[in-house]
């Protein structure tokens, strides 16, 4: 057995395709900001990277390291329960990854700082105890939820504010999309239920039944867009809010199959039906650029 893991263990606890959501929320903060884009590309960078490959990797990587017993039942290939991340290197990188993270927050100025801290605490806490907030799956899937979705999107209009928060509209819409991303991390917890169990990890599925746990993450997702859609309407923006909308009804088919299969199919609404929940988060966020420019204009 190494002595230390190899370059593609690293990268497979870090675990990029997590990285997508949080980069996708700053970018529609960046874009709800109303600032110019191409006057701050170094900037929006900065922040990609932070939201992503350092703050998410981060946490995927202390989830891996304080889940590894329920991994070894529930996914035992994993870098850490298969013995291809030997020893304590799990909980090293976790560390040196959050050192990394708060030192690159650094060049993002003291909302860009604060906001980096708020979320790994957030991740450590998530995952580790005493703290633990994946226990119970309402507290951890809306700690997860705010941290991805809510804290991303309202860093990303604050760096292009000089770190002013957002107007009102833009912090609505943060918050309703935080709430229908509780929905997308119930989605994760389905393909665990096993092993959730006999951890004493409870997650929705293990609180609530599959099914009632399928309808509860169907019904956060929809009324999360449903209150979107009113807001829009509400502001101004009815072709925004009709193209959110339809988005919406396009979910219905494959939650609908979801709730009569919930185990066989989350893969399914996450790979599919997800990608139309965050089309409309960016759609969202257009809406709010093109109010704040006529206002600005007007």
């Amino acid at each position: 057995m190494a002595s230390r893991p190899s370059f593609a263990t690293v990268a497979e606890l870090l675990k990029p395709i997590t990285w997508f959501p949080p980069m996708w929320a700053l970018a529609c903060g960046v874009v709800a900001s109303g600032q110019s884009i191409s006057d701050h590309v170094l900037l929006i960078f900065a922040g990609l990277v932070l939201c992503g490959p350092l703050v998410c990797a981060s946490s995927q990587a202390v989830n891996d390291w304080f889940d590894r017993h329920v991994d070894a039942i529930n996914e035992p290939n994993r870098p850490i329960p298969s013995g291809r991340m030997p020893g304590q290197w799990g909980l090293r990188i976790a560390v040196i990854w959050t050192g990394l993270s708060l030192l690159w927050a650094l060049s993002l100025g003291t909302w860009g700082f604060l906001a980096c801290g708020l979320g790994l605490l957030l991740a450590w806490a998530y995952s580790a105890p005493p703290f633990r907030f994946k226990s119970n799956g309402w507290l951890g899937n809306t700690a997860c939820a705010l941290s991805y979705e809510g804290l991303a999107w309202v860093t990303g209009s604050a760096l292009m504010l000089g770190g002013s928060l957002p107007d009102e509209k833009s912090l609505w819409l943060a918050l309703l999309y935080s709430a229908g991303a509780h929905g997308i991390m119930t989605l994760n917890d389905f393909k665990a239920v096993q092993g959730d169990r006999q951890m004493g990890v409870r997650s929705l599925p293990v609180q609530l039944g599959v099914e009632r746990a399928a309808k509860v993450a169907c019904a956060f997702m929809l009324l999360a867009q449903w209150g979107v859609v009113l807001l829009l309407t509400y502001w101004g923006a009815p072709d925004h809010a009709l193209v959110v909308l339809l988005l919406s009804a396009a979910q219905l088919p494959l939650m609908a199959k979801f709730v009569q299969q919930p185990v066989e199919k989350a893969l399914s609404v996450s790979a599919f039906g997800v990608p139309l929940f965050v089309a409309g988060m960016m759609v969202s966020a257009w809406a709010v650029r093109s109010l704040t420019l006529t206002q600005a204009g007007g």
